[in-house]
């Protein structure tokens, strides 16, 4: 069985306002439930597990059955780090039926269901796959405010979600890091510490993580020019 585990238990401090970002609407609909439709028409995933904030988690699921969204089996309370919310959802997977757990921010609703399969299946070739974008502006590597480097930017990828392992390996990976570190934010460097390779999936620009007001302003127009189904 593949898995996703949709992580959403941050409260968007550089959002500002009272609401956390995920349950902000785009078109009128909270971005989560925009994130976990593109999950819900994938056909490669079985389940889907959702990490929110404590206060959010109780009444979740009354909420997304409003958007009829089937796979959507467990909602979980998050920890005081990404890190520690990504666990709080692997310990929920059923181990013995696990294959693929596809690990996706809850604020990027603009991946789509290909995306979401075609990563997925390179992780079941490979044991690890992310979703990947090109980088676009020239990138310099600075040290005590002066570059001293200025890398290839056709070697360079930025790393989007979904990030995909079989099961095995992530919890391998995330049981022998230290999930309280706010550093860590990014699934497959946990997985590169023990040595594995991670294969990348190609994806589009267009998949953005909702962080700011601006981000808003941006995923609003993207929908009205039809840049996104």
């Amino acid at each position: 069985m593949n898995v996703a585990i949709i992580v959403a238990a941050g409260q968007g401090t550089r959002m500002g306002g009272e609401r956390a970002k995920q349950f902000l609407e785009l078109a009128g609909i909270p971005i989560i439930i925009h994130t976990l439709r593109a999950f819900e028409r994938c056909a490669i995933i079985q389940e889907i597990i959702v990490v929110l904030a404590a206060a959010e988690a109780a009444g979740f699921l009354s909420l997304a059955g409003q958007y009829s969204l089937q796979k959507l089996t467990k909602v979980v309370p998050g920890g005081a780090t990404r890190s520690e919310s990504v666990l709080h959802g692997l310990k929920a997977v059923r181990a013995a039926t696990a294959e693929v757990i596809a690990v996706h921010d809850g604020v990027r609703p603009f991946v789509t269901a290909d995306e979401i399969a075609r990563t997925v299946a390179a992780a079941a070739m490979h044991e690890a796959a992310v979703l990947v974008a090109p980088v676009t502006d020239t990138v310099k590597e600075v040290v005590d405010d002066r570059i001293v480097r200025t890398p290839d930017r056709r070697s360079l990828r930025r790393a989007l979600t979904p990030q995909c392992f079989s099961y095995a390996l992530l919890r391998r990976a995330y049981e022998e890091a230290d999930v309280l570190d706010p550093e860590l934010t990014d699934d497959s460097a946990l997985v590169e510490r023990l040595g594995h390779s991670v294969a990348i999936v190609e994806g589009n620009s267009r998949n953005i993580k909702i962080t700011t007001p601006q981000d808003i302003v941006i995923a609003e127009a993207m929908i009205k020019e039809g840049l996104w189904s």
